[in-house]
């Protein structure tokens, strides 16, 4: 055990994860790739659980943040905050919801917290409808609507919690049927739920999974479940903490594969914008944003130093079609590795863009086995590659999301070194 390793054991809680039997320190980054306190050099196909978006030492963002940290880091929303209000209004024109206010935050989870006040304050009910195999973040109310038994660690909630059927498209009491009748029977489900039980405030929907191993319902879905939410008055929150910003190349949002009916009431985002720094936000309409009828404020969201290096890293990942390059180069890497994973542990490989999942089942069976999920990370982590895990309670997935900056030749060597280390533990 290192010096390091035992220190963090000593003074950190238990229960916060660590990969790798021999914990890895990463020192430093630049690119695509990082460095570990031994010299290591690895492709980063993980980009610190989706965080860093565009590269790793961006110039561009490393700049912003030295400039604007000489002038002020920090002053609170108490006061007015250019940097702010600028990135506030580039996210609410992207966002495509009319008449959009824009709450900024310091995480995924307390965005999603923020929805949920926003929400249940509008709808005046503590009733909210989530998916089955969901992760919507750590706080109190955000365990309480995830789908995930792994990440949820406690029964109490200050939210009544209603799960529905759609979010795993291949496995379930669902998974035989083709696309049409899958979204057929998951709305003939949500309309039963909602007949059986008090008015609710929203649907919170992640449109790909992320901690569930980047499943997905088929397109559509979202677009059919809210014809049935129109007409209650209940609302779409849509999680895009991992799939906003280009990360599925199709789209810059992940709802956009269910917009017949417009762009959700409320959006919420995180992760990837900071390319590291440390923000999160939420996008509403007005009259959802403005219904709270109490005072609030927020210390650190919004604070400057993190509002331009959201400015630089979404102005370079526009301005250089990274959402573009996710589907092109996403695209060769996925087809490669469905190529490659012609392997009997490997179920489906799945995803669009640079966030790509790949289901492992024991040999011969159906059966989730983390265990190879975690002897395919240590393997790949040998060939010099870093790779994410995930899954719910009946499936093990392999979870890669690089920078969307990701080259075709660092995705070729990102696949050879993927498929020896699937080869190698089967």
């Amino acid at each position: 055990m290192n010096d390091l390793y035992a220190r963090h054991r000593n003074v950190l809680p238990d229960w916060l994860a660590l990969y790798y039997e021999d914990p890895l320190e990463i020192t430093h980054g630049e690119g695509r790739h990082v460095w570990d306190a031994r010299g290591n050099r690895y492709l980063d196909f993980f980009g610190g659980i989706l965080t860093t978006m565009t590269a790793h030492a961006l110039p561009e963002v490393t700049k912003a943040v030295s400039e604007q940290a000489g002038r002020i880091i920090h002053s609170s929303t108490l006061y007015l905050n250019r940097p702010m209000v600028e990135l506030a209004e580039r996210i609410a024109q992207l966002s495509q919801i009319p008449n959009a206010r824009v709450f900024f935050t310091s995480s995924g989870t307390e965005a999603n917290d923020t929805a949920l006040l926003l929400a249940t304050a509008h709808r005046g009910s503590n009733t909210v409808l989530a998916m089955r195999n969901s992760y919507h973040g750590r706080s109190f109310s955000a365990v309480g609507i995830t789908g995930n038994r792994g990440w949820s660690p406690t029964a109490l909630s200050p939210l009544q919690t209603l799960y529905v059927h759609g979010g795993v498209r291949t496995r379930g009491p669902y998974a035989h049927l083709n696309d049409a009748e899958f979204i057929a029977a998951c709305v003939a489900d949500l309309k039963d739920l909602l007949g059986h039980t008090r008015p609710s405030a929203a649907l919170i929907a992640e449109p790909i999974q992320g901690v569930g191993g980047f499943t997905s319902p088929p397109d559509g879905l979202y677009a059919a479940f809210r014809d049935v939410l129109q007409e209650h008055g209940i609302l779409w929150i849509a999680d895009e903490v991992q799939t906003g910003w280009g990360r599925t190349g199709e789209h810059f949002w992940g709802w956009q594969a269910h917009a017949r009916g417009g762009p959700p009431d409320i959006v919420t985002f995180a992760k990837g914008i900071g390319n590291g720094m440390s923000i999160g936000g939420v996008v509403a309409r007005a009259e959802i944003m403005n219904c709270l009828d109490a005072n609030s404020i927020s210390t650190f969201g919004g604070t400057q130093v993190t509002m331009a290096a959201g400015l630089a890293n979404l102005t370079y990942l526009l301005e250089h079609d990274l959402q573009g390059n996710a589907r092109r180069v996403g695209g060769l890497l996925i087809e490669r590795l469905r190529s490659a994973a012609q392997l009997p542990g490997v179920r489906e490989v799945r995803g669009r863009g640079l966030m790509i999942g790949i289901e492992l089942v024991r040999p011969g069976t159906d059966e989730a086995d983390p265990q190879a999920a975690s002897a395919v990370l240590e393997a790949a982590r040998e060939g010099g590659l870093l790779i994410g895990k995930g899954g719910g309670h009946n499936t093990s997935a392999l979870r890669i999301a690089p920078p969307l900056s990701l080259t075709v030749a660092e995705a070729e060597e990102g696949a050879d070194v993927l498929e020896r280390a699937l080869r190698s533990t089967q």
